[in-house]
């Protein structure tokens, strides 16, 4: 039987993983990306949770140190993409706190969207604050997980943004099951937000 708090049961998921991945790294995998922020600050701190074991130590230490957040490729992604985009109209941005201050990517998805010519803004108060989701936190804790959310909510209704953005998963769907505004992955609007290739 599986326990949430199980951190035997985590650390075989991440060995399990680490075999998954291992003959994909041994044929010069360059990165392993995350495009949900909650798994990608998981897999950048396998090699500290996996330290103490000599069997695993250097293999999770080399798979944490390929680990890059979707939003680290933009650098190299925005000069590609400039001029392909028809941006879609203003967007919120929420930054999640496995994003900001767990992988401590703050800003880049703001900047990068915006040098594409996306309106992206984050709320102008308490941004840097949890939505609420934080993992099982609103499953365990849903009365102040849904507070929480109300207030994120109300401060990215401010914005009067057409839809949301977001980094993870567990904000997307949190955050979407208390409006009727569209919650997404930055990268969905991205993409949708693409120019057909001209024959």
């Amino acid at each position: 039987k599986f326990h949430l708090n199980d951190q035997d049961g985590g650390k075989a998921q991440m060995r399990a993983n680490i075999d998954a991945w291992w003959p994909h790294v041994q044929a010069c995998v360059e990165a392993i990306v995350m495009n949900a922020s909650g798994c990608g600050v998981t897999v950048k701190e396998y090699g500290h949770i996996l330290r103490d074991e000599p069997e695993w130590a250097t293999k999770a230490e080399h798979i944490s140190s390929l680990t890059k957040d979707l939003s680290e490729l933009l650098p190299e992604l925005v000069p590609v993409l400039q001029g392909k985009v028809s941006p879609e109209p203003k967007l919120a941005f929420h930054p999640p706190c496995t994003l900001q201050h767990g992988q401590q990517l703050k800003g880049g998805v703001e900047r990068h969207l915006g040098d594409l010519g996306f309106d992206i803004q984050v709320s102008r108060s308490e941004a840097h604050l949890c939505c609420g989701s934080a993992g099982t936190y609103s499953v365990l804790n849903p009365g102040i997980a849904h507070t929480l959310r109300d207030r994120k909510l109300g401060h990215l209704g401010e914005l009067q943004a057409g839809t949301i953005v977001s980094a993870n998963i567990g904000c997307i769907t949190h955050l979407q099951s208390g409006t009727d505004t569209p919650v997404r992955h930055w990268v969905e609007v991205l993409d949708a937000a693409l120019q057909p290739a001209r024959p």
